[in-house]
């Protein structure tokens, strides 16, 4: 029945902006969840480059980043969207985690500032979105204030949205937790690093935008 329900509302607000020349396709969730790692994977695919910088330190990505007039193949069908990058979203960020980090303080005080205000245009950027992909790191507990936090804005929207549950390739991942989680949407086990499971996941975004 649940799928039955989700099937119904995806093809609903798929013809709401079925027409639009550039949809905006937005990738969203906590830092250091995979999302530049799977943006860069998309844009090196689709169009032979990278699109941002990747970093092991929280918050590599404190503005937003969009490239457009990627078209990707799936099966016969044919997608072309403009691929937002987004800053991760997290409930408290602390200059001291970044000192922890290695950084200076000086630099890390900067980057804290520059991440605050990221959170803050991730936000913002709800309204341009079309469809939303979440992606979280499927080691760790998926049911968290910042993911309920990003899953009820969307849900607030009716976004189409499909989850990630990204870095499937290492041992503590858990992806039926992350679906188990969030039963109201799609899930897709992937390795954005390593492209394990892609294929998948391109099938996936027609099933929300295509």
């Amino acid at each position: 029945m649940i799928n039955l329900i989700k099937t119904f509302i995806n093809k609903v607000l798929r013809s709401l902006f079925k027409k639009k020349k550039n949809i905006k396709l937005g990738l969203y969730g906590p830092p250091n969840g995979g999302k530049t790692t799977l943006a860069n994977r998309i844009c090196k695919d689709w169009l032979g480059e990278d699109m941002g910088t990747v970093s092991n330190i929280a918050h590599e990505t404190r503005e937003i980043q969009i490239k457009e007039q990627i078209n990707i193949k799936s099966k016969g069908k044919e997608l072309t969207f403009n691929l937002v990058d987004t800053p991760g979203i997290a409930t408290k960020i602390d200059f001291e985690d970044f000192v922890k980090a290695g950084l200076k303080e000086k630099q890390a005080k900067q980057r804290a500032k520059e991440a605050t205000k990221g959170v803050i245009d991730s936000i913002k950027w709800l309204d341009e979105m079309d469809a939303v992909i979440i992606v979280l790191d499927a080691t760790k507990d998926p049911f968290t204030q910042v993911n309920i936090t990003i899953v009820g804005n969307l849900q607030a929207r009716n976004i189409p949205v499909l989850i990630v549950a990204n870095k499937s390739d290492l041992k503590k991942a858990d992806v039926k937790k992350v679906q188990s989680s969030y039963p109201q949407y799609s899930v897709i086990g992937i390795s954005a690093k390593y492209g394990n499971n892609i294929d998948k996941f391109y099938e996936g975004l027609f099933a929300i935008a295509g």
